[in-house]
This record gives structure tokens, sequence and C-alpha cells, in this order.
């Protein structure tokens, strides 16, 4: 099977968090989420994913009044530039 690799980044774009994991199903998500908010202090405003559907199970579950985006090239700051 195929490892995931996901990442998490700051607003300056630096790499706040990385974790490799086997399985992109919804679980898999909300360990990486639960992961990450653990990490930080508190819940953030906005997060950015792909447009991977277990993304929507984690989000809706742990954290509902974080807005969640998808758009194509919201997390590429040359292309917002």
């Amino acid at each position: 099977m195929e490892s995931c690799l996901r990442d998490s980044v700051d607003p300056d774009g630096e790499v706040v968090d990385v974790y490799l994991q086997a399985k992109r199903d919804g679980t898999a998500a909300k360990r990486f989420f639960k992961r990450l908010l653990r990490s930080h202090c508190g819940e953030p405003r906005k997060i950015v994913t792909d447009k991977l559907r277990s993304y929507d199970v984690a989000h809706r579950e742990l954290i509902p009044d974080t807005i969640h985006s998808t758009e194509q090239y919201e997390n590429n700051r040359a292309e917002q530039s």
C-alpha cells in the first residue's frame, strides 16, 4: 500500500507538522487533525486542504466552526501573488 504524506503549513509558509500515514480515510484524517490541534493552541480560523472527502469528515466532527476551503490554488502563495 502506498503511504500518504500529510503536512500543515502556517501563514508564513513554514511547514508546521508532517505526518506519514498508510491510509487516506476518515479515521486517518481525524487522527491527523487531532494531532495537529493538540500541537497548537486554539482552533484555527481557516483550514485549506485538497478535495479529499475524508477531510470533510474530520472537519465536520472535530472543528465545525472553522472555515474549510478546498479552492485549487489557495494554498499556493505563488499563484495568489
